[in-house]
């Protein structure tokens, strides 16, 4: 090959790589203005970390002070579980 083709070869290839750079760039953009709203909230719930973790320190000494009332709210969380798992149960059944 020539100097001069190699130059244009050179040339093409450039381009091509500034297009590319271009495409990548606004490939960023949109995502980033996609998940936008799901940084944000991942965001927020981290930001929230340090209250979780105080309330679940508190809730602990409740529970330890109170113990009935986690039975009772365990009590009744298995029921509504139960409940839901039988709803789900019967409108799988009755779609077949």
């Amino acid at each position: 090959m020539s100097q001069r083709e190699l130059d244009k070869r050179k040339a093409l290839l450039l381009s091509q790589i500034q297009q590319q750079r271009l495409d990548l760039s606004a490939g960023r953009r949109d995502w980033l203005e996609a998940t936008g709203a799901y940084d944000r909230g991942w965001n927020t719930l981290l930001s929230l970390r340090s209250y979780a973790l105080i309330a679940s320190s508190v809730m602990a000494i409740w529970t330890v002070r109170h113990p009935s009332f986690l039975m009772r709210w365990t009590r009744r969380g298995f029921g509504a579980w139960s409940a839901w798992r039988m709803v789900r149960a019967t409108i799988q059944q009755q779609s077949r």
